[in-house]
This record gives C-alpha cells, sequence and structure tokens, in this order.
C-alpha cells in the first residue's frame, strides 16, 4: 500500500472514531486521546493526520457536506425533468436523506458550533447559494422558502430526537412538500417590496 492511500485509510479510521465516540459518549467526551485509543493508534500517528480536535471536525463536516453536495446533484440530474422546480425539489430530497443518515454527523456539527462557528461559515455560504438558486427557479420565492424551512424542521427535529412522528408520517409529509401539484394551487407571485402598496395614511384626531 502506498503512502497515499495508508494516509487516507488513517485519516477515515479517525473520523470514523470520532464519529463513533460521540454516538456513544457525546461531544463532549470527544478529545484526541479518545480518538486515538476508539481507532486503536497511537497519539503521535493521529496528530501527523489532524493536529487538533477542530480539524478533526471540521473533516467530518467537509465530508458530510460533500456527500449531500454530490446527493443534491444526482437527485437533479436524474429526477430534476420531472419537477418545474429541481432545485427546491433537491434541498427538500437531501434533507429527507439526512434523516436516515447517521445521526451522529448532527452531534459534531453541534461540538463544532460550541468549540468553533468559524467552522460552519462554509456551510453558510453553501445555504445561502441553495437559496438563491431556489428563488430564481420559482414565481413564488416565498412560498418556495416554506416548503424548504418546512423539510428542515422535519429533519432537524428527527435528526436531535425531537420529533414524535412515526417514521411513515415523517415520510408521507416529505413526499407532500415534493409534490408541485399539491402547492400550485397556492403559487402567486411575489410582490417585490419597492412595488407593495403602502397602507393609507392615519388620520390625526382632532
Amino acid at each position: 500500500m502506498d503512502n497515499a492511500s495508508r494516509s487516507e485509510r488513517t485519516r477515515d479510521a479517525v473520523l470514523e472514531a470520532a464519529l463513533s465516540i460521540i454516538a456513544r459518549d457525546g461531544p463532549g467526551r470527544l478529545t484526541l486521546d479518545a480518538i486515538a485509543q476508539e481507532a486503536g493508534m497511537s497519539k503521535g500517528r493521529l496528530l501527523h493526520q489532524f493536529p487538533t480536535k477542530q480539524a478533526i471536525l471540521k473533516a467530518i463536516l467537509e465530508r458530510q457536506r460533500a456527500y449531500y453536495l454530490d446527493f443534491s446533484r444526482r437527485y437533479i440530474a436524474e429526477a430534476g425533468a420531472g419537477t418545474s422546480q429541481p432545485e427546491l425539489a433537491a434541498q427538500i430530497a437531501t434533507l429527507r436523506e439526512a434523516t436516515i443518515t447517521r445521526h451522529p454527523v448532527a452531534f459534531a456539527i453541534l461540538g463544532a458550533m460550541a468549540d468553533d462557528p468559524g467552522l460552519l461559515s462554509v456551510s453558510r455560504n453553501q445555504e445561502a447559494r441553495n437559496i438563491d438558486a431556489i428563488k430564481a427557479e420559482t414565481d413564488d420565492p416565498q412560498l418556495a422558502m416554506l416548503r424548504k424551512a418546512a423539510a428542515q424542521g422535519l429533519a432537524l427535529t428527527a435528526i436531535l430526537g425531537m420529533s414524535s412522528l412515526s417514521n411513515a408520517e415523517r415520510e408521507e409529509l416529505f413526499d407532500r412538500l415534493l409534490d408541485d401539484e399539491q402547492w400550485s394551487a397556492l403559487s402567486k407571485p411575489c410582490t417585490r417590496p419597492g412595488n407593495r402598496r403602502k397602507p393609507p395614511a392615519k388620520t390625526r384626531a382632532r
């Protein structure tokens, strides 16, 4: 095995060990010593790949972001022709995917936020690009954002264990959010701020 492959295997082992610790013990127990022990390697070998815990959290976030970006692109390529709003559909489908993947990643994100909020700047920038793309493909961006926000709520409450919905109920709601026909009757062109009619001025009582 060459050095590049060996290094990649070591990095993967470290990230998997970190996720295992977070799932079992919570993000507060995530330390470099604990990760090295969980991964079955020396701390020196771990530090050669990741000099800090923040570097490990950042790598977990980057790996998950790459996974969901790839999922979103594949969804648009495969299902985009069947919907009038492919970007919105892809984001809703990606959030649905997040509810069935491993939840320790969510706790890693919370740990990253607590330790270094700056680690999430790339995710925030990507989210801003997603929103711009969703708004650009519809005449009713407010309705589109409501559908996306509903999907985010379903995903987050499921991931954090706060939802009282069954898996079947959640799947039905995601299906409804993805069904353009369910929303077409509610869609209307959004009035631009500069075109809104001003309310009549109140007359002062004399």
